[in-house]
């Protein structure tokens, strides 16, 4: 039983953190990963950094793109 409740407190820790990053704009690498994989297979997948750095600039209108944030 200890160890059954152990997974369910780790679920709960990754939804948590995973909602809380959504809230302040980070999103979820693993969870790219994941859709990347289920709905391009075959195409390159972008490391974590890359992945990181085109967030933020579409986030942040680089290149002249729109801004999406409410602040």
């Amino acid at each position: 039983m200890p160890q059954m409740q152990a997974s369910i407190l780790s679920k709960i820790v990754h939804t948590l953190t995973k909602t809380a990053r959504l809230m302040v704009g980070i999103p979820d690498y693993q969870t790219y990963v994941v859709h990347h994989q289920n709905a391009h297979p075959g195409e390159p997948v972008m490391s974590r950094e890359d992945f990181f750095r085109e967030r933020q600039a579409r986030r942040y209108g680089a290149n002249g793109g729109k801004i999406s944030r409410c602040c």
